[in-house]
């Protein structure tokens, strides 16, 4: 009989056997601690748990010590008499030596008694954890400086904190055959659609994997189209950036081990919002957010226009710009496709060595390696000053997305429509733009629209996606699950003063 077999096997009543599968379960594992006593003068009892995931001081204190005292008549010993004597908040049944072992992994402590044919957990975790700290991907100059930890328990009662309501519901699910990954599906009853929450809980239930590990694990089994370079879902560490797509109807899910949220549905104009433009003036907002569209398309097309223009459509150029570009080339061996080929893929290797890199060097590797090598490369002859320009332009415009997955996607296409514009000229670089354009079209986030509201176009939304208007004119929410509870606050909101200037 396997390990898995013995999962299912029920509990007998003599305590001999149950130890027995026990240690053949748990056979060659070093961090499993146990311990047998006599309970009540003269009943066998058996505890079991695994080092370092528990506390054992409260173990020593509030279990051990009281069933040690106990006594009682035999015959008398059963799970009421137990949860009388043992001072935890947290007892529970386990009818099965899978739920035992379940249990145990998740930071409780199992307690067997000879003539009873059950088990019985203890919860008391108490590994190391991560403090809450200010996430390093999604600093904001104002707003709250706390995000999620690998802690699923503390990410939940950040939520909670969050939205006092009762109408906030939690729903759990275990993924995993093997690493039994506890999964949070939250959402706001009342406000999200019950068929968007159905689909999304049918879709968790399908998996079948042997482990779980992180977030990026559910994002690729339940996004509708993985073969997308474009995100799906949306992946936070900020409860506020969570608490905020709750309201709007939407889904979070939220696994043990990981910082990492999800949210869905999402869109592509939520990728390019950052939390902090509802934490800022309205017009301020608006302006960072046309920013970020437009450096958005600087990103993505100025290498590409760059050598489309060179390469088929100089007469585009003024004359005296021209002739300063086509002195800078005469000494480059490259055609313009080439060069900017070379500068990108070493700028991109530069970012990402940075990143691995420990944080006390990798922001000055990525700084003065670009610096070193961009001149380095002109002095050579290897590249223009120009193409030099072009790629620090656009490697600073591929950091204002705030969304980094995002960031990814769009760094990913700027090479296939390089190779389009250096072969076709502004034919191929329109071509690759309305591939991608109609891609987005095509793509669905849980079965929403990913270009919405702009298509299918919806005018009372457009409020909140290339502007960010004011909090009192945001009567309604996004319908991006339905018609259900679109009203958010009241229609007399709006800040109005006196005739003295004082607030009427």
């Amino acid at each position: 009989m396997d390990i898995l077999e013995y999962r299912h096997t029920p509990f007998s009543t003599r305590l001999t056997d149950n130890i027995e599968i026990i240690k053949k379960i748990y056979n060659d594992s070093a961090d499993i601690r146990s311990r047998s006593f006599p309970l009540a003068g003269n009943t066998d009892a058996f505890l079991l748990f695994i080092d370092g995931m528990i506390n054992e001081q409260l173990l020593d204190l509030h279990v051990l010590a009281p069933l040690l005292q106990a006594r009682a008549d035999p015959d008398k010993i059963d799970f009421s008499y137990i949860s009388s004597i043992v001072a935890a908040s947290q007892l529970v049944i386990a009818a099965s030596f899978d739920e035992l072992l379940r249990s145990i992994s998740n930071g409780s402590v199992a307690l067997l008694v000879d003539g009873l044919p059950f088990g019985i957990t203890v919860s008391l975790p108490g590994w190391q954890q991560r403090s809450i700290e200010e996430p390093a991907a999604e600093s904001i100059i104002r707003g709250p400086r706390e995000g999620f930890t690998e802690t699923l328990s503390v990410n939940t009662s950040m939520l909670r904190r969050k939205i006092k309501d009762p109408a906030l519901k939690l729903s759990s699910f275990q993924v995993g055959r093997y690493t039994k990954t506890e999964i949070m599906l939250a959402h706001i009853d009342g406000i999200a659609n019950h068929d968007l929450v159905e689909e999304v809980t049918s879709r968790i239930g399908k998996i079948d994997i042997d482990g779980v590990l992180e977030s990026g694990y559910i994002e690729g089994l339940i996004e509708d189209n993985p073969y997308s370079p474009f995100p799906q879902i949306q992946i936070t560490e900020r409860p506020d950036v969570v608490s905020a797509a709750l309201l709007e109807g939407k889904i979070a899910i939220l696994l043990d081990g990981t910082p990492f949220c999800l949210i869905a549905p999402t869109t592509f104009f939520s990728m390019l919002q950052s939390p902090e433009d509802y934490y800022q003036r309205f017009m301020i907002s608006s302006f960072i957010r046309w920013l970020r569209f437009l450096f958005l398309l600087i990103s993505l097309l100025l290498p590409s226009l760059y050598v489309a223009v060179l390469t088929f459509h100089q007469e585009m150029v003024p004359t005296s710009l021209l002739l300063s570009i086509a002195k800078s080339r005469e000494e480059i061996p490259f055609p313009a496709l080439v060069e900017a080929l070379l500068m990108e893929v070493s700028f991109e290797a530069l970012r990402e060595a940075g990143v691995r890199l420990p944080k006390q060097v990798g922001s000055a590797v990525s700084i003065v390696g670009a610096l070193v090598i961009g001149q380095a490369a002109t002095s050579a002859g290897l590249v223009s000053s120009p193409m030099v320009m072009v790629v620090a332009i656009t490697g600073i415009a591929s950091f204002l997305l705030p969304q980094y997955s995002a960031g990814i996607a769009i760094r990913v296409l700027r090479f296939p429509i390089m190779f389009l514009s250096g072969m076709f000229g502004l034919l191929g670089l329109m071509l690759g733009l309305l591939t991608i354009i109609v891609h987005l079209c095509s793509l669905r986030s849980l079965g929403v629209p990913y270009l919405q509201p702009l298509a299918p176009m919806k005018w009372s939304e457009m409020l909140d996606t290339f502007i960010r208007g004011p909090i009192w004119g945001m009567r309604k929410r996004p319908s991006l699950t339905g018609r259900k509870n679109t009203i958010r606050q009241a229609p007399f909101n709006r800040p109005e003063q006196g005739e003295e200037g004082a607030p009427s």
